[in-house]
């Protein structure tokens, strides 16, 4: 299994959105960038993810699950990008902010702090189990 961070705008898609869809999930599309879509292509059913609020809150504040694997986005008229569907899995007890990322040394070579505009990277299971720690989340 591996581990990934999905990036969202509290505005244009929340937790709570992402929690009412329930079981069948929602299409995590509109990623326009290589990178992103490339760490898309890697991800396997089963795969889990922390759902991170940007913006404002700039905080972890659940668990999603992979549920269907990359596939062509429909919103994507050049045909060059795909997406994934994720399902909520559960929420953080105590969401982890940014500053607190940043201020834990042994999280300082994630993704989320080397390349901040990243909308979707891959999280390594260390820095998966501490951030369900901090989080209260039991791994």
């Amino acid at each position: 299994m591996a581990y990934w961070l999905f990036k969202t705008e509290p505005g244009a898609w929340s937790w709570d959105s992402q929690v009412k869809r329930g079981a069948k999930g929602e299409a995590w599309n509109g990623v326009r960038n290589y990178q992103a879509n490339n760490n898309m292509k890697a991800m396997r059913k089963g795969d889990l993810g922390f759902f991170y609020h940007s913006v404002d809150e700039k905080r972890i504040v659940g668990i999603v699950e992979v549920i269907r694997e990359h596939h062509p986005d429909p919103t994507d008229d050049s045909g060059r990008f795909g997406l994934v569907v994720v399902r909520a899995v559960k929420p953080l007890p105590h969401p982890v902010t940014l500053a607190q990322i940043k201020a834990e040394p042994r999280l300082a070579d994630m993704a989320l702090v080397r390349q901040s505009r990243l909308s979707v990277a891959p999280v390594d299971e260390k820095s998966w189990a501490l951030i369900c720690k901090m989080g209260g989340v039991a791994v």
